[in-house]
Formats: C-alpha cells, structure tokens, sequence
C-alpha cells in the first residue's frame, strides 16, 4: 500500500468524525429561534445574577420592612383569589355544562364576559361604588341611618373578591370542557354504585376533572402573582408594587431585580405544578356523547339561575353599566378631547405595530420549529414562549438592564469617536425596550393559534407542492399562507387586546409623555378620578370583548 493510501485511511476516520459532530450541530434555524428566545433568557439571566449581590445600602431595608410584608399579603392574596376562582369557576362550569335551568343557554357564553374588564378596572369602579363616600352608602346611610353598612373595600377581602370575579373564568372555561365530556351519564354510573347526585359529584365528576380545574387555577394564580393594576389600585402591597417602588421610588435597579428573584421564584413553582397536573390529565374520558344534561328541580332550577346571574351582575354587567355612566358624565364635560384621542392614538399604533411584531415572531418561530428538530433548537423555541408566565414588572426591568449596557457601551464608543459632538442614546428609555418586553411577554398568546393552524400543513401536503415545482416563497404564499390565516388573524388579534389592557411594562419603559389609555387609568384612578378614568377604561373594555367572541364560538361548538 502506498503512503498515498495510508494517509487517505488514516483520514477516513477523522472526516467521519468531524461529519457526525456537523450533523449533531443545530441547523441554520437555530439562530431565529435563539433571536426570538433572547429576551426571555436575558430576563431570568439578570434577575438570578443580581440575586447573588444584594445592594448593600438598600437591601437591609427591604429585608426588615418591605419583603415581610410584601410576601405575607403576596401569599394571603394568591390563595384567596384560588379558592375563589376554584369554587365560582367550577360551580359555574358544572351548572352550565351538565345541568338545566333557565337560561342556560345564555350563561354559558355570557359568563365569560367578564375577561373583557381588566382587574385595575373592575377595581376602581368596586371602590367608587362601595367606598365611604360612595353612590351605595350614600344610599344605605340615607336608607338605614348614619353608619359604615359595608365593610371597607379597600382591603384584603375586597381586592381577593375582585380578582377572583376577574379571574374565574380563566378556571370556568377548562372546566367546562372537563365537564361536557363527561355529562350525565357519569352521574348516572355514580348513583348506579349508590351514590346520590351530590356524593356523585364530589367523589366521580370533581377528581375525573380535577386535573384540568387544577390548571385554569394555576393560570389565575400566575395572572395574581403579575397583577400590578388592581393592587396598585387598592394601595395593597404585593411583590409586583414592590419591583415598581424600589426602582421609582428607591432608585434601586438592583433591589429591584432582587424582589424580582422572589417572584420569579413564585411563578416557577406554579408553572412546575401546573405542568405536573397537565401530565395527570391523561385518564381522563375523550370526547363522548353527555347522554343529556340533569333536570333540577324547581327550587334548585332557580337558584341556578340567581348563582350566575349574581356572578355575572357583579363581574361585568354593573361595572359595565356604571363606567357607562361615569364616562357619559365625562364626555358632557368635555372628556372626549384632543387629549383621550391622544391617548387612544397611541394605544392603538402601539398595540398594532407590537401585534405585528409578535404575530410575524411566533409565524418565524414555529416554521424554524417545525424545520429544524434539533433538541437545542426546540428547547430554545419552548423558552420562548415562557415569557407569558413572567410579571410584566419583571420583564420590564429585565428587559431595561441589558439595553442600559448595550446603550453606555454604543455611548462610549461614540464619545471615542466625537468626543463632545458625540449624540447622547438612550436606547432604554425608547419605544425599543417596550416592543421587546411585550415581544417576551405576549408571544406565547400569538404562538399558539398559529401552531394549531401549522398542524394542518403535514409533510404529505409540503411532498405534493414539491412535486408541482413550488417551493420557497412561492409555497409560503401561494400554499401555506392560506392555510395560516385564520390563526394569524386570531393570534394578532388576541395580541393586539392584551397589548391595548397591558399597563406595567408600558408604565415602567415608556418615554416620557407616551401616555396610553391603561396609563391614563393608571393616573387617573391614583387621584382617585373615577370619572376621568371611565372612557379609557371603556375604550379598553370594548376592545376586549373581541377574544370573548372568539371564545364564545368556540363555546358554542363546544355545546
């Protein structure tokens, strides 16, 4: 053998190595999915890493007085407002899904309408209501005499029960589900082994859909743990008002990443038990036949009805009605000026420029998922979406962090070049540090709908357009589009309505003057201006009736 061959042997096993590492390598995709995943990871990468240098001059004050506090009534208000979306969502779902009463049919979309009222609305008009001063005991004291005839609003009890009427139908919607798939004849099987309808419910219907009510409470549990309107409306303490204080009112970015830490703490703990019940939802019975629902009796058809229809007055149709009222007043006074249009300007080119962002970011996300299968690619595709159950407090000082360093490391290099002439940036006070906290935090909502819809697009359909001589573009547009509209026009538009309710990133990142309606709330219900807060808060609701229809569709298929 000649040494010609020697070294072309030796090689073999060197090229087939380096081949192997090549295709162990993610692909070209890779790169999107990590772009669109950066924002997530750079938000959990600063919050741990200033976890692990606590500000010395600020820090012992926190620790002695704020994060006792702030952690107590964060736990008191995350187990009240899941108890009480348990008990209103899941009674609500089981009368509505396997009983029959007056106006059922009714219920059973309209008591979802309540995801239309943001909770820092549903919170101030409670308070305007039932405050001292307030229309209600006005009334009672006119009526019964002086006294405090309801106990205060602004408290523990006050702020759980509003959450909860916002919250429930977070539980009631997969609940319901649970339930129609079981009907009556489970019901029926219960009593067969002697069981009444009551035993029959609590020891069969309620553990076969445990799973499931277990998961809509978790997402109400990580919505409170976000929550930063309704508690700042309420002047309630909580870690999110905390985050917002230490770096407004302490000018302390990194005591504020510090009480991040905890509520990231917080939310990972309930998405890991969210995740443990989802994987226990696998017992339970598919899609079958309900076999008609139960038949009440006369006094429990019509307390049925009085138990949705006093969850549904109190959760949307009087506050509804009263911001009507303060708004009407409002606009008589001038309310509707060159300021609300203002306000609503920038509300709607902002949520619509954010919406087309996040729905051409999720559309980039699952085609580079679905066409590169690498673990690494797909891991960073699943980090991606798990920006939702992070707190808008916490993206946004996340999210402000790195653009501070990238800013004064551009500044630098401009100040070397120019010296005085040198322009100033300020990359993290722009409308930038905005659309990539919201880009973090909502793509989850527009990442959905659009993988169902690319489920429908399968490997036979992409083989049959090959064979036709299109590919590339051509087969995005002239094929695949088609078959994606329908959820890219739901995914923009579930986007677009969080986007038009979302208040702390926009309160904590936007530049000075970029006023929107959830800000103008904001400001507004902090003077305690209930009226002067109605019409942006109106205009906020009426857009958020749009996934209510969505979700009432689906609904009505559903029954």
């Amino acid at each position: 053998m000649s040494r010609r061959d020697d070294c072309a042997a030796t090689s073999m096993p060197a090229i087939s190595r380096l081949q192997r590492l090549l295709r162990s390598l993610p692909g070209p995709w890779f790169l999107v999915t990590f772009a669109i995943a950066l924002p997530a990871i750079l938000v959990v990468g600063v919050v741990a890493g200033a976890s692990l240098s606590p500000d010395t001059e600020v820090w012992p004050h926190l620790l002695e007085y704020v994060l006792p506090r702030v952690l107590s009534n964060t736990v008191w208000l995350v187990l009240g407002v899941a108890v009480l979306t348990t008990v209103l969502g899941t009674g609500l779902a089981w009368l509505t899904a396997v009983c029959e009463f007056p106006g059922r049919a009714i219920f059973s979309w309209a008591l979802l309408l309540p995801l239309a009222i943001p909770g820092y609305v549903l919170g101030f008009v409670a308070i305007g209501l039932l405050e001292y001063a307030g229309p209600v005991q006005g009334f009672l004291r006119e009526w019964l005499g002086p006294g405090n005839w309801l106990p205060p609003i602004r408290s523990r009890i006050g702020i759980i029960v509003v959450l909860g009427l916002t919250l429930y139908p977070y539980v009631y919607l997969v609940a319901r589900g649970a339930f129609l798939t079981q009907g009556k004849r489970v019901l029926e099987v219960a009593q067969s082994v002697g069981f009444n309808r009551v035993q029959g419910f609590f020891k069969v219907a309620l553990p076969m859909a445990r799973p499931w009510i277990a998961g809509g409470v978790m997402l109400a549990v990580m919505e409170t743990l976000a929550d930063f309107g309704t508690v700042a409306v309420f002047n309630y303490d909580t870690l999110t008002t905390a985050i917002y204080h230490a770096w407004f009112g302490l000018f302390s970015v990194k005591a504020a990443l510090q009480l991040a830490s905890f509520l990231v703490l917080g939310v990972f703990i309930v998405v890991v038990i969210e995740q443990w019940f989802r994987t226990r939802a696998r017992y339970n019975p598919g899609k079958s036949p309900p076999g008609g629902r139960i038949s009440l009796g006369t006094r429990s058809r019509w307390l049925g009805f009085a138990f949705c229809a006093l969850v549904l007055l109190m959760a949307f149709l009087i506050p509804f009605t009263q911001l009507l009222i303060w708004a009407w007043h409002d606009v008589a006074e001038g309310g509707l000026d060159y300021r609300f249009w203002g306000f609503a300007w920038r509300s709607v080119s902002l949520s619509l420029t954010a919406a087309g962002t996040i729905t051409l970011a999720a559309l980039l996300l699952n085609y580079a998922m679905r066409l590169d299968a690498h673990p690494a690619s797909q891991l960073a595709g699943r980090i991606a979406t798990l920006g939702y159950a992070l707190p808008g407090t916490v993206l946004a000082i996340g999210i402000f962090v790195p653009l501070v360093f990238v800013n004064n490391q551009l500044q630098g290099v401009l100040d070397y070049f120019f010296a005085a002439n040198a322009p100033r940036l300020t990359l993290q006070t722009g409308l930038a540090t905005m659309l990539i906290a919201y880009l973090a935090r909502f793509l989850a909502v527009a990442h959905q709908p659009v993988a169902a819809n690319m489920l429908r697009i399968t490997p036979a359909i992409d083989e049959s357009i090959r064979v036709l001589g299109v590919s590339g573009w051509s087969a995005l547009r002239r094929v695949h589009f088609p078959m994606l509209k329908t959820g890219l026009l739901t995914a923009f538009s579930l986007a677009f309505v969080d986007l038009m309710k979302e208040m702390p990133i926009t309160l904590m990142t936007r530049p000075f003057g970029w006023e929107t309606l959830a800000v103008r709330v904001f400001e507004m219900t902090s003077e305690g201006q209930w009226q002067q807060a109605a019409l942006p808060a109106c205009a906020i609701v009426l857009v958020g009736l749009l996934p209510v229809v969505i979700l009432t569709r689906r609904s009505d298929n559903e029954t």
